[in-house]
């Protein structure tokens, strides 16, 4: 009868040690099936990770000797617009420089340098203000433009012959209260490819009196310096 205790003691722990192995192999090591069963089989997928974003929230990086641009036009007359150049905010209702018309940046074409920023009010205000400011710019300047409100009511035939020597296809037929984003620069050889412009029709605005905003971003490339 003494020998049977120790014999029921081995057996004891040669099952309990059998069955902890089993629930084991069953169950996984680390429990994840025993959540995944007590759970009712709904645990939350993994995230997937958020895309990278680069310079002015664009999906890509630009190439070298380019810069990365992100314009937005005003939405109606209540949000203004937004001009972003090297991840850096040019133009925005945060830094309170926008203004009703036309938004402006010159930059440098060689360096980058953000030469001035300046609005034109093109409903109210006076088109030759406008004019002084696009006639002497330098060959290679680059020009950044964001509409808000109305960027066409002053705009005059000569006007629309310096945008349009900037590169501009839209400048044109640009109306009351259209939405218009462009780049250009001094001298351009060819029409500009940085440019949108969405017309403000009374059966397709998206707000009453205006079309919807334009969203317009990419990487422009620098000019060569100039041979002395």
């Amino acid at each position: 009868m003494r020998s049977a205790r120790p014999l029921r003691v081995i057996a004891v722990v040669f099952l309990v040690g059998f069955t902890w192995l089993l629930a084991s192999s069953i169950l996984g090591r680390d429990g994840s099936l025993l959540r995944h069963f007590f759970s009712g089989g709904n645990e939350e997928p993994t995230p997937e990770p958020k895309p990278r974003k680069y310079k002015c929230g664009l999906s890509a990086p630009c190439p070298q000797k380019h810069l990365a641009f992100r314009i937005v036009s005003g939405a109606a007359n209540v949000i203004g617009p937004k001009i972003c150049l090297e991840d850096k905010i040019l133009v925005s209702s945060v830094k309170n420089n926008v203004g009703r018309g036309l938004n402006v940046a010159l930059v440098n074409g060689v360096s980058g340098e953000v030469l001035d920023i300046k609005s034109f009010d093109m409903w109210a205000g006076d088109v030759a203000d406008l004019l002084k400011y696009l006639r002497p710019l330098h060959e290679g300047t680059l020009v950044f433009v964001a509409s808000f409100d109305d960027p066409a009511t002053k705009l005059n035939d000569e006007a629309r012959r310096l945008f349009e020597e900037l590169g501009s296809t839209a400048v044109k037929e640009l109306g009351f209260r259209d939405s218009w984003v462009f780049v250009g620069a001094k001298g351009i050889e060819n029409k500009s490819p940085f440019e949108q412009r969405m017309k403000n029709n009374k059966n397709n605005n998206k707000y009453e009196g205006w079309p919807e905003s334009l969203e317009m971003d990419g990487c422009v490339p620098l000019r060569a310096p100039l041979e002395n």
